[in-house]
């Protein structure tokens, strides 16, 4: 078979950018990044290929493909690398707190409030109806990324069907597994078949860190990983048994935020940390806000029954739980950009990324689709959000916000 030519790469800003700025960003995601993982991919694309053009559409298909393979929250990992590659170390935080600190002091202060006042609920009514309204939207926001990957990286008859396959296998085999067998199997595709894009300058991330720094942070995430348990039972003490159990919770689940939550609650239920009731309450209002699933961490931190609990707890759990996912960035990505520029690692990237398309819409349809779409008059608003972002051109903030308004609306009057 004739390999399939790769399509051209559009140009893209490689400049420098100030941590300030990279939180900035980042925190108006925070605010407003609904939807879990898959929409939080959407609205990076949107912010940082689309609108910054910081990266090419390659480029943050070839990141996202990384992410996939990392143990952690994919999403937070790319938002990490964003920031990494903007502004060194400093961006690399700044891009996490400022995209995980609003849904993580939200769910501290929820948790606090169930302390003092016991479990509510209220699964009727406005709260319920902008929450769906919500979830409408990030149909919206995730269809519109996909699109626009699939229009620049799933080109002719081969790539457009390694991404049907691809969603179809992770649709009728759902697991984290068969998910990065899906990544696999694209990938020797892609070597067999798909005609190398020899890689230039302006489609590379910048990464201000060395193989050298990147070994030394890959170390330090094993060190931990098998050194805590040791120091649990070496020096044992409430601080250190959080601490590790928060962080095997973030070094070894794949496949993102709903599949570390049985790891956790094996962690906290058992052990009388947190109740069991208190645990479901606070994965109900991890699904609210927006953010990161991991910042689930925080609210149990917050609701432990020994010290220490409340803010502090809820801090040392968040810092412990995303540790793992900072130490997989920085470490492998000094790696990884040298890698992509092999001609048959960029083959491989032609097969990967189609099929890394073909996951997002998997995820698309389940959970995002099936979560939010249950008539004809979700099915109206979403497509009007969509109309609202891809032909108006209105900001997806502005979008979200009117998408959350009108479900309130919607709940009260019908």
């Amino acid at each position: 078979m004739t390999r399939q030519a790769a399509p051209a790469t559009p140009a893209t800003d490689s400049g420098k950018h100030s941590p300030w700025l990279v939180f900035l960003i980042f925190l108006r995601l925070g605010l407003t990044s609904f939807g879990g993982p898959v929409a939080h991919l959407a609205y990076f694309r949107e912010e940082f290929v689309t609108r910054r053009a910081w990266l090419s559409d390659r480029s943050y298909a070839d990141l996202v493909a990384l992410c996939q393979f990392l143990p952690g929250p994919a999403s937070s990992q790319v938002g990490m690398a964003l920031g990494l590659s903007r502004a060194g170390y400093g961006g690399a935080l700044a891009a996490w707190v400022g995209f995980t600190l609003p849904s993580a002091i939200l769910l501290i202060a929820f948790a606090l409030a169930l302390s003092h006042w016991g479990l509510a609920t209220d699964s009727t009514g406005m709260v319920a109806g902008t929450l769906h309204g919500l979830k409408l939207v990030a149909v919206a926001v995730v269809a519109q990324a996909i699109w626009g990957m699939a229009r620049s990286l799933c080109t002719g008859a081969l790539r457009a069907s390694i991404m049907t396959l691809s969603a179809c296998l992770v649709l009728l085999f759902p697991s984290a597994w068969s998910q990065v067998a899906v990544i696999v199997i694209a990938a020797l595709i892609g070597l067999t078949w798909i005609a190398p894009l020899a890689p230039t300058e302006g489609d590379s991330l910048r990464m201000p860190v060395s193989r050298k720094a990147g070994a030394c942070w890959l170390v330090l995430f094993f060190v931990l990983l098998i050194g805590l348990p040791l120091l649990v039972k070496l020096a044992p003490g409430q601080p250190i048994a959080m601490v590790d159990a928060f962080y095997r919770a973030g070094a070894l689940v794949f496949g993102g935020g709903h599949v570390v939550l049985p790891l956790l609650q094996a962690e906290v239920v058992p052990s009388g940390w947190v109740s069991n009731e208190a645990f479901l309450a606070g994965y109900g209002a991890a699904q609210a806000v927006p953010g990161p699933l991991f910042t689930f961490a925080a609210f149990l931190g917050a609701s432990m029954s020994v010290q220490p609990s409340g803010w502090l707890g809820g801090f040392i759990c968040l810092l412990a739980i995303f540790a793992p996912a900072f130490l997989l960035v920085a470490g492998a990505l000094p790696f990884w950009a040298s890698l992509r520029q092999s001609m048959r690692m960029q083959a491989m990237l032609g097969g990967i990324n189609a099929a890394v398309v073909g996951l997002l819409v998997a995820a698309w349809y389940d959970p995002i689709w099936t979560s939010a779409i249950h008539g004809p008059r979700d099915l109206a608003l979403s497509l009007l959000a969509l109309l609202a972002l891809m032909s108006w051109k209105l900001p997806p903030w502005l979008v979200v916000a009117a998408c959350a308004l009108l479900g309130g609306m919607s709940a009260v009057i019908f």
